[in-house]
Protein backbone atom coordinates (compact mmCIF):
# COMPACT_ATOMS: atom_id res chain seq x y z
CA UNK A 1 0.00 0.00 0.00
CA UNK A 2 1.08 3.36 -1.03
CA UNK A 3 1.61 6.07 2.18
CA UNK A 4 1.79 9.49 1.01
CA UNK A 5 4.56 11.03 3.32
CA UNK A 6 3.54 14.64 0.88
CA UNK A 7 0.06 15.20 0.60
CA UNK A 8 -0.67 16.57 -2.68
CA UNK A 9 -3.58 18.91 -4.33
CA UNK A 10 -2.34 17.99 -7.70
CA UNK A 11 -4.99 16.40 -9.86
CA UNK A 12 -4.49 12.65 -10.99
CA UNK A 13 -4.07 14.15 -14.63
CA UNK A 14 -2.22 17.15 -15.47
CA UNK A 15 -1.94 18.60 -18.80
CA UNK A 16 1.44 20.23 -20.33
CA UNK A 17 -0.91 23.25 -21.77
CA UNK A 18 -0.85 24.18 -25.54
CA UNK A 19 0.71 27.88 -25.43
CA UNK A 20 -1.35 29.48 -27.68
CA UNK A 21 0.66 33.07 -29.97
CA UNK A 22 -0.12 35.58 -32.14
CA UNK A 23 1.21 36.13 -35.53
CA UNK A 24 4.50 38.11 -34.33
CA UNK A 25 5.16 35.15 -31.97
CA UNK A 26 4.05 36.71 -28.60
CA UNK A 27 2.50 34.00 -26.24
CA UNK A 28 -1.70 35.34 -25.25
CA UNK A 29 -1.92 35.53 -21.79
CA UNK A 30 -5.53 35.95 -22.09
CA UNK A 31 -6.26 32.87 -24.29
CA UNK A 32 -4.23 31.01 -22.70
CA UNK A 33 -5.65 31.64 -19.61
CA UNK A 34 -9.20 30.47 -21.44
CA UNK A 35 -7.72 27.44 -22.38
CA UNK A 36 -6.39 26.67 -18.65
CA UNK A 37 -9.80 27.33 -17.52
CA UNK A 38 -11.22 24.78 -19.62
CA UNK A 39 -9.23 22.30 -18.70
CA UNK A 40 -9.76 22.52 -14.72
CA UNK A 41 -13.24 22.20 -15.87
CA UNK A 42 -13.05 19.00 -17.22
CA UNK A 43 -10.78 18.05 -14.14
CA UNK A 44 -7.22 18.16 -15.46
CA UNK A 45 -4.45 20.22 -13.69
CA UNK A 46 -2.33 22.60 -15.80
CA UNK A 47 1.81 21.71 -16.34
CA UNK A 48 2.40 24.85 -18.16
CA UNK A 49 5.75 25.21 -19.72
CA UNK A 50 6.09 21.94 -20.58
CA UNK A 51 7.21 20.21 -23.87
CA UNK A 52 3.74 20.17 -25.36
CA UNK A 53 3.77 23.70 -24.15
CA UNK A 54 6.93 25.16 -26.68
CA UNK A 55 8.24 26.36 -23.17
CA UNK A 56 11.89 25.96 -24.70
CA UNK A 57 11.01 28.37 -27.14
CA UNK A 58 9.93 30.87 -25.09
CA UNK A 59 12.08 32.89 -22.74
CA UNK A 60 12.32 32.89 -19.04
CA UNK A 61 10.66 36.70 -18.85
CA UNK A 62 7.74 35.33 -21.00
CA UNK A 63 7.08 32.08 -19.38
CA UNK A 64 6.96 34.04 -15.43
CA UNK A 65 5.08 36.84 -16.92
CA UNK A 66 2.54 34.36 -18.08
CA UNK A 67 2.48 32.05 -14.85
CA UNK A 68 1.33 35.97 -13.11
CA UNK A 69 -0.86 36.41 -15.34
CA UNK A 70 -2.64 33.17 -14.67
CA UNK A 71 -2.73 33.53 -11.24
CA UNK A 72 -3.99 37.31 -11.29
CA UNK A 73 -6.79 35.92 -13.72
CA UNK A 74 -7.79 33.35 -10.95
CA UNK A 75 -5.98 30.11 -12.35
CA UNK A 76 -5.47 27.62 -8.62
CA UNK A 77 -2.04 27.25 -8.02
CA UNK A 78 -2.57 24.39 -6.43
CA UNK A 79 -3.89 22.45 -9.41
CA UNK A 80 -0.27 23.69 -11.30
CA UNK A 81 2.72 21.93 -12.13
CA UNK A 82 4.93 24.86 -14.02
CA UNK A 83 7.78 23.49 -16.24
CA UNK A 84 11.32 25.44 -14.69
CA UNK A 85 13.98 23.19 -15.53
CA UNK A 86 16.90 24.80 -17.59
CA UNK A 87 20.69 24.05 -18.69
CA UNK A 88 21.48 27.19 -15.94
CA UNK A 89 21.36 26.97 -12.69
CA UNK A 90 20.35 30.61 -12.08
CA UNK A 91 17.40 29.98 -14.93
CA UNK A 92 15.89 27.22 -13.22
CA UNK A 93 16.16 29.22 -9.52
CA UNK A 94 14.32 32.10 -11.41
CA UNK A 95 11.72 30.32 -12.36
CA UNK A 96 11.33 27.81 -9.97
CA UNK A 97 11.36 30.73 -7.30
CA UNK A 98 8.79 32.39 -8.94
CA UNK A 99 6.67 29.56 -9.38
CA UNK A 100 6.99 28.91 -5.44
CA UNK A 101 6.05 32.65 -4.14
CA UNK A 102 3.01 32.39 -6.68
CA UNK A 103 1.83 29.24 -4.08
CA UNK A 104 1.96 26.61 -7.34
CA UNK A 105 1.52 23.11 -6.00
CA UNK A 106 4.58 21.88 -7.76
CA UNK A 107 7.46 22.72 -10.36
CA UNK A 108 8.17 20.59 -13.30
CA UNK A 109 12.10 20.16 -13.43
CA UNK A 110 13.71 18.91 -16.39
CA UNK A 111 17.21 17.89 -16.08
CA UNK A 112 20.47 19.80 -17.54
CA UNK A 113 19.65 18.54 -21.25
CA UNK A 114 22.54 20.30 -23.31
CA UNK A 115 25.84 17.97 -21.91
CA UNK A 116 25.75 14.15 -22.70
CA UNK A 117 27.71 11.60 -20.47
CA UNK A 118 26.99 13.87 -17.62
CA UNK A 119 27.90 11.44 -14.45
CA UNK A 120 24.84 10.73 -11.60
CA UNK A 121 27.11 12.58 -8.91
CA UNK A 122 26.76 15.88 -11.79
CA UNK A 123 22.83 15.66 -11.89
CA UNK A 124 22.72 15.60 -8.10
CA UNK A 125 24.69 18.18 -7.92
CA UNK A 126 22.51 20.47 -9.79
CA UNK A 127 19.49 20.11 -8.40
CA UNK A 128 21.04 20.17 -4.83
CA UNK A 129 21.98 23.21 -5.97
CA UNK A 130 19.38 24.56 -7.41
CA UNK A 131 17.29 23.12 -3.96
CA UNK A 132 19.77 24.91 -2.10
CA UNK A 133 19.69 28.07 -3.90
CA UNK A 134 15.85 28.73 -3.95
CA UNK A 135 16.07 27.94 -0.25
CA UNK A 136 12.41 27.39 0.18
CA UNK A 137 10.44 24.64 2.71
CA UNK A 138 6.86 24.61 0.21
CA UNK A 139 9.14 23.91 -2.89
CA UNK A 140 7.77 20.92 -4.40
CA UNK A 141 10.31 19.42 -7.35
CA UNK A 142 8.90 16.78 -9.51
CA UNK A 143 11.85 15.56 -11.91
CA UNK A 144 10.70 15.14 -15.45
CA UNK A 145 12.52 12.63 -17.15
CA UNK A 146 11.98 11.99 -20.86
CA UNK A 147 15.41 10.89 -22.41
CA UNK A 148 14.62 10.59 -26.44
CA UNK A 149 14.68 14.55 -25.74
CA UNK A 150 17.14 15.24 -23.12
CA UNK A 151 19.74 12.05 -24.29
CA UNK A 152 19.81 12.03 -20.22
CA UNK A 153 18.74 8.71 -18.52
CA UNK A 154 17.76 9.12 -15.06
CA UNK A 155 19.16 6.10 -13.35
CA UNK A 156 16.85 3.91 -10.12
CA UNK A 157 20.01 4.98 -7.79
CA UNK A 158 19.86 8.77 -8.38
CA UNK A 159 16.80 9.28 -8.19
CA UNK A 160 16.64 7.31 -4.29
CA UNK A 161 19.16 9.52 -3.85
CA UNK A 162 17.78 12.38 -3.65
CA UNK A 163 14.13 11.39 -2.66
CA UNK A 164 16.27 10.60 0.52
CA UNK A 165 18.10 13.52 0.61
CA UNK A 166 15.53 15.75 -0.33
CA UNK A 167 12.45 13.96 0.77
CA UNK A 168 10.19 17.10 1.43
CA UNK A 169 11.20 18.49 -1.96
CA UNK A 170 12.04 15.92 -4.09
CA UNK A 171 8.48 14.37 -4.23
CA UNK A 172 7.68 12.74 -7.56
CA UNK A 173 8.38 13.15 -11.23
CA UNK A 174 6.85 12.53 -14.72
CA UNK A 175 8.44 9.68 -16.54
CA UNK A 176 7.89 10.32 -20.52
CA UNK A 177 11.03 7.32 -21.36
CA UNK A 178 8.11 5.38 -22.91
CA UNK A 179 9.72 2.49 -21.30
CA UNK A 180 6.91 0.94 -18.96
CA UNK A 181 9.46 -1.69 -17.40
CA UNK A 182 11.65 1.64 -16.12
CA UNK A 183 8.57 3.45 -14.93
CA UNK A 184 7.11 0.37 -12.96
CA UNK A 185 10.73 -0.19 -11.53
CA UNK A 186 10.39 3.58 -10.41
CA UNK A 187 7.19 3.08 -8.86
CA UNK A 188 8.06 -0.31 -7.00
CA UNK A 189 11.15 1.35 -5.61
CA UNK A 190 9.93 5.00 -4.47
CA UNK A 191 6.36 4.81 -4.42
CA UNK A 192 6.15 2.93 -0.99
CA UNK A 193 7.74 6.07 0.55
CA UNK A 194 5.02 8.55 -0.95
CA UNK A 195 6.97 9.29 -4.12
CA UNK A 196 4.59 10.20 -6.63
CA UNK A 197 4.78 8.47 -10.33
CA UNK A 198 3.29 10.28 -12.92
CA UNK A 199 3.19 8.56 -16.61
CA UNK A 200 3.65 10.84 -19.54
CA UNK A 201 1.36 9.41 -22.03
CA UNK A 202 -2.41 8.42 -20.84
CA UNK A 203 -1.42 5.24 -22.85
CA UNK A 204 0.38 4.19 -19.62
CA UNK A 205 -2.25 5.72 -17.32
CA UNK A 206 -4.32 2.36 -15.94
CA UNK A 207 -0.92 0.15 -15.62
CA UNK A 208 0.32 3.18 -13.59
CA UNK A 209 -2.63 3.49 -11.40
CA UNK A 210 -2.62 -0.68 -10.77
CA UNK A 211 1.07 -0.55 -10.19
CA UNK A 212 0.65 2.71 -7.26
CA UNK A 213 1.36 5.21 -9.30
CA UNK A 214 -0.42 8.88 -9.48
CA UNK A 215 -1.73 9.61 -12.67
CA UNK A 216 -0.79 10.77 -15.66
CA UNK A 217 0.85 14.21 -17.60
CA UNK A 218 0.05 13.89 -21.21
CA UNK A 219 -0.10 15.77 -24.06
CA UNK A 220 -3.33 14.57 -25.16
CA UNK A 221 -5.24 15.98 -22.28
CA UNK A 222 -5.12 19.37 -23.96
CA UNK A 223 -7.77 17.61 -26.61
CA UNK A 224 -9.24 15.19 -24.57
CA UNK A 225 -8.80 15.96 -20.94
CA UNK A 226 -12.67 14.75 -19.89
CA UNK A 227 -12.23 11.38 -21.05
CA UNK A 228 -8.43 11.16 -19.31
CA UNK A 229 -9.73 12.35 -16.07
CA UNK A 230 -12.44 10.20 -15.68
CA UNK A 231 -10.31 6.76 -16.15
CA UNK A 232 -8.16 8.48 -13.68
CA UNK A 233 -11.12 8.64 -11.43
CA UNK A 234 -13.10 5.77 -11.97
CA UNK A 235 -10.11 3.36 -12.98
CA UNK A 236 -11.20 0.25 -10.39
CA UNK A 237 -14.54 0.17 -12.50
CA UNK A 238 -15.76 -2.86 -14.62
CA UNK A 239 -14.90 -0.53 -17.73
CA UNK A 240 -11.98 0.84 -17.49
CA UNK A 241 -9.54 -1.62 -19.63
CA UNK A 242 -12.74 -0.29 -22.24
CA UNK A 243 -12.08 3.54 -21.73
CA UNK A 244 -8.35 2.82 -21.63
CA UNK A 245 -8.85 1.39 -25.30
CA UNK A 246 -10.57 4.84 -26.68
CA UNK A 247 -8.11 6.85 -25.09
CA UNK A 248 -5.63 4.89 -26.67
CA UNK A 249 -7.68 5.12 -30.07
CA UNK A 250 -7.59 9.31 -29.95
CA UNK A 251 -3.88 9.29 -29.02
CA UNK A 252 -3.42 6.99 -31.91
CA UNK A 253 -4.76 9.63 -33.92
CA UNK A 254 -2.73 12.74 -33.27
CA UNK A 255 0.58 10.74 -32.78
CA UNK A 256 0.27 10.43 -36.78
CA UNK A 257 1.60 14.02 -36.64
CA UNK A 258 3.55 16.21 -35.26
CA UNK A 259 2.02 15.77 -31.79
CA UNK A 260 1.92 19.87 -30.82
CA UNK A 261 0.92 21.38 -34.31
CA UNK A 262 -2.31 18.25 -34.46
CA UNK A 263 -3.27 18.97 -31.40
CA UNK A 264 -3.55 23.22 -32.41
CA UNK A 265 -5.26 21.91 -35.01
CA UNK A 266 -8.37 20.45 -33.21
CA UNK A 267 -7.93 23.19 -31.08
CA UNK A 268 -8.39 25.95 -33.52
CA UNK A 269 -11.21 23.37 -35.33
CA UNK A 270 -12.93 23.53 -32.45
CA UNK A 271 -12.74 26.69 -30.93
CA UNK A 272 -12.89 28.51 -34.49
CA UNK A 273 -10.06 30.39 -33.73
CA UNK A 274 -7.74 29.69 -36.50
CA UNK A 275 -4.74 31.72 -34.76
CA UNK A 276 -4.55 28.40 -32.34
CA UNK A 277 -2.69 27.31 -35.58
CA UNK A 278 0.24 29.03 -34.74
CA UNK A 279 3.49 27.36 -33.42
CA UNK A 280 7.08 29.07 -33.14
CA UNK A 281 10.25 28.01 -35.33
CA UNK A 282 11.70 25.69 -35.16
CA UNK A 283 8.12 24.08 -35.27
CA UNK A 284 5.78 24.24 -38.23
CA UNK A 285 2.16 23.29 -38.63
CA UNK A 286 1.25 20.54 -40.75
CA UNK A 287 -0.01 21.00 -43.93
CA UNK A 288 -3.31 22.17 -45.13
CA UNK A 289 -3.85 18.58 -46.45
CA UNK A 290 -2.67 16.66 -42.79
CA UNK A 291 -5.15 19.02 -41.51
CA UNK A 292 -8.12 17.85 -43.12
CA UNK A 293 -6.70 13.99 -42.69
CA UNK A 294 -6.90 14.29 -38.73
CA UNK A 295 -10.03 16.64 -38.36
CA UNK A 296 -11.81 13.87 -40.58
CA UNK A 297 -10.71 10.94 -38.24
CA UNK A 298 -11.38 12.90 -35.41
CA UNK A 299 -15.20 13.31 -37.26
CA UNK A 300 -15.13 10.00 -37.90
CA UNK A 301 -14.98 8.98 -34.34
CA UNK A 302 -17.52 11.23 -33.14
CA UNK A 303 -14.58 13.34 -31.29
CA UNK A 304 -15.78 16.54 -29.69
CA UNK A 305 -14.10 19.58 -27.45
CA UNK A 306 -17.52 20.44 -25.79
CA UNK A 307 -17.25 23.40 -23.98
CA UNK A 308 -13.55 25.27 -25.56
Amino acid sequence: MTISLHPSTLPAVLSPVLTPFTKDGSPDAKKLLKQCQWLESNGVGQAIFGTNSEANSMSDEQKMHLLTSLVEGGLNPAHMMPGTGATSIDATVHMTRHAVQHQCAGVLMLPPFYYKDITDDGLFAYFSEVIQKVGDSKLQIYIYNIPPVTKINLSLSLLERLAKEYPKTVVGMKDSSGDWAYTESVIKLLAPSGFRVYAGSEIFLMRTLRAGGVGCISATANVNPRAISELAAHWRESDADQRQKSLDQVRSIFAQYQMIAGMKTAVAHYSKDAEWLNVRPPLMQISADQQAKLLKELEAMNFSMQGL
